[in-house]
């Protein structure tokens, strides 16, 4: 992975979001096969670009409103269910907690409250309309929620950022790429057979042996 340890083109990594900023907005060009993440004032704002690669990894590559520095990128997989990101600099993995339900884990720096990394859990809901990722705290209180629109060919959906680091920044820059990488994971292993023998062989549990990384 090449994600580059530098800051956004909108502050530093540790800097608050603009306080007003706790949703955003992502829609596809197929034109450019490529994804804009913009803030919900009008006109937009635009906050993130995400470059889609088919065959060469990294599959996700997140960048800077202005396409020149690497905020992250994720990794899918053809058979495990399982998927890696890096966060400016610092990779990760994504880990399934289930076999056959949408339950992941990753470690996290922007929500921990100390030099240890914070143990989040990734939920889902699916209705007829819209499939939302949950990201749960240590405490289990929701920290962000993806909102994937299950019909729509642009505009994919939105992502809201909840509770006290809802305008942080690092918190964002993390949540965009490990959301948009889960949800992509997720669409893989809906239409994928090789998906589905991977989850019969996979190990789900926990990162907490990670935890220390």
């Amino acid at each position: 992975m090449a994600a580059q340890n530098t800051q956004s083109a909108v502050g530093g990594s540790n800097q608050p979001a603009p306080a007003h900023i706790t949703t955003l907005k992502v829609d596809f060009t197929w034109k450019k096969f490529q994804a804009l993440i913009t803030g919900q004032a009008n006109p937009p704002d635009p906050r993130y670009i995400v470059h889609f690669q088919g065959i060469k990894s990294p599959h996700i590559i997140v960048k800077s409103a202005d396409d020149t520095i690497t905020i992250g990128d994720g990794t899918l997989h053809p058979v495990s269910i399982n998927a890696e990101y890096e966060v400016r600099g610092r990779a990760g993995k994504l880990k399934a907690l289930k076999r056959f339900q949408t339950q992941y884990t990753h470690l996290s720096q922007a929500y921990s409250d100390d030099d240890s990394l914070a143990t989040m859990t990734w939920t889902s809901s699916c209705g007829f309309k819209t499939w939302d990722f949950i990201c749960l705290d240590e405490k289990q209180n929701p920290v962000a929620k993806f909102s994937a629109n299950a019909w729509a060919l642009n505009k994919i959906g939105t992502i809201e950022f909840l509770g006290p680091k809802a305008t942080s920044l690092a918190a964002r820059d993390e949540i965009v790429v490990i959301g948009l990488t889960l949800f992509y994971c997720m669409l893989l292993r809906t239409t994928s057979i090789l998906s589905f023998f991977g989850a019969i062989i996979a190990r789900p549990g926990s990162l907490e042996n990670d935890k220390s990384a």
